[in-house]
């Protein structure tokens, strides 16, 4: 009997044995069998054994404090904000206290040249900082023209940055008897701009040669570098002999560089919101300043003073048509002005997107926004949207001034001569361009060609050449004297 009831008790054991699996001795009971609601968190408490086995399996990681830094406010004074970004390395030498001693001797010479400035600044430093360039540059046009818009030197060279005609025609300034871009503030930034950026590349990265030969060429800095490299002497900038012009000039730069980032007792820096007070609009066709200023409410004397590139009252019927106006992007976009006379309509089809729609014409996102006061990024099929696209009014924007067609200047076509040139070791767009003085961006498009495209020798380019037109040869006497009896002979 004995033996039968402990066969019993060990089939019994056998059973639950088989029936459950035993849990690992290092599990903890408390989340295998126990998920507490939000409400039960506070209730329960696992017991220090519990705690010991949970802190022993599950070692919880260490919280790594990190600290985030503030992104410094964006200056209120484009001023500020320019002498923040100044980086040039400024020695102390004759020549350039000089130059300071002048500026603190002219206390107001900064904030008059400033008021000058005013209208495209802003639009010079984002150009600058667009193409990563230093900001020292932004200072030029105060070194070269006091930031005069039709001053012209000797030379000829004209503008706030004082583009000869050579240079702005080949970094494809447009000039005509309608307009002349190097009268044009931020066309002939662009030129500049791409000039400099070109004179760094062929200087080996030197920004004070680049600057040298911006003011007196650069041949004639060539020609320094290697004559003091021939006599063992330094080739920087202040050991070169230049003509005492361009010796000036850069110190010039220097030392204005130097007082804006230091101001001086006896330096005012100036104050500009830093924004754009001034919007470029492309008009999209033939305008006049009058109409232009009637519809805007801005008087036309101040259209003529922001945008002294445009010889007469009018654009050009071939462009360009942008005009700059005294007003910020966003009082743009709302006005009533450019709603009614600029913005063309759209409707919204399947698929699109804000994103696809400005890039169709040609404008951000956020201005698409600002036109159409959204708040947020949700369009729908079948809505309608207003878009920077001009409307087609051709005679809505000029003034027929019944002029004698004798008075008007005659367009002149200048004939050309198509040739083929064989790309040669070490000749660039550039070099050929300068060769045989056209544009540099015109001989890019003539060959499907980018700006900065790198030419293969033997390659095969086609150059359109202008062709002056053959000088009348003089009458001689013995044919003015037959012309006069000619006419006197002739019956009346």
């Amino acid at each position: 009997m004995r033996g039968l009831l402990m066969s019993c008790v060990f089939i019994f054991m056998l059973g639950c044995s088989t029936s459950q699996k035993p849990e690992p001795a290092d599990a903890p009971q408390i989340f295998t069998h126990f998920e507490p609601s939000y409400e039960s968190q506070t209730e329960f408490e696992p017991s220090k054994s519990e705690q010991v086995s949970l802190a022993t399996t599950q070692p919880l990681p260490k919280v790594k404090k990190t600290i985030v830094k503030k992104r410094p406010a964006k200056p209120t004074n484009l001023w500020v904000h320019i002498a923040n970004n100044l980086h040039f390395t400024v020695y102390q030498n004759r020549a350039l206290k000089k130059r300071i001693n002048w500026y603190l001797k002219q206390p107001n010479y900064l904030p008059t040249v400033n008021k000058r400035a005013a209208p495209y600044l802003y639009h010079i430093v984002k150009k600058i900082e667009q193409k990563r360039l230093p900001m020292e540059l932004a200072l030029l046009p105060f070194v070269e023209s006091d930031f005069r818009p039709t001053i012209a030197s000797s030379q000829q060279a004209v503008g706030v940055w004082q583009l000869v005609g050579a240079t702005a025609h080949h970094f494809g300034v447009k000039s005509d008897h309608w307009y002349d871009g190097r009268q044009d503030v931020l066309a002939s930034t662009d030129a500049a701009l791409e000039y400099l950026s070109y004179l760094h590349k062929r200087f080996d990265g030197d920004w004070l040669h680049a600057l040298a030969a911006y003011n007196s060429g650069e041949g004639r800095v060539k020609r320094a570098i290697e004559s003091n490299k021939k006599r063992g002497k330094s080739t920087d900038y202040f050991s070169l002999k230049l003509p005492k012009e361009t010796a000036d000039y850069v110190p010039k730069l220097l030392a204005l560089s130097y007082l804006v980032k230091h101001p001086q007792k006896g330096f005012k820096r100036p104050k500009l919101a830093n924004k754009p007070i001034t919007t470029q609009m492309n008009v999209g066709q033939q305008f006049d300043f009058s109409v232009i200023a009637k519809l805007s409410g801005v008087g036309s004397k101040q259209l003529h003073a922001l945008n002294q590139g445009y010889l007469k009252n009018q654009s050009s019927p071939n462009g360009p048509h942008s005009l700059l106006l005294p007003i910020g992007q966003d009082a743009l976009l709302k006005s009533q002005f450019f709603k009614s006379n600029f913005a063309g309509e759209y409707i919204v089809k399947k698929n699109d997107t804000l994103y696809s729609i400005a890039r169709r014409f040609s404008m951000s996102v956020k201005a698409l926004k600002q036109l159409n006061e959204k708040q947020t990024n949700m369009i729908g099929i079948g809505e309608k949207l207003l878009v920077g696209q001009p409307k087609t009014l051709p005679e809505s924007l000029t003034v027929d001034y019944q002029i004698s067609p004798y008075l008007e200047p005659q367009e002149v076509v200048i004939p050309t001569l198509e040739i083929d040139y064989e790309v040669k070791q070490g000749d660039s767009l550039w070099s050929i361009s300068q060769l045989y003085e056209v544009p540099h961006s015109d001989l890019a498009k003539w060959n499907n060609l980018s700006a900065s495209s790198i030419l293969k020798p033997g390659t095969q380019l086609t150059l359109f050449i202008p062709q002056a037109e053959k000088p009348k040869a003089p009458l001689k006497k013995q044919d003015l004297l037959h012309d006069l009896q000619k006419s006197l002979i002739q019956p009346r």
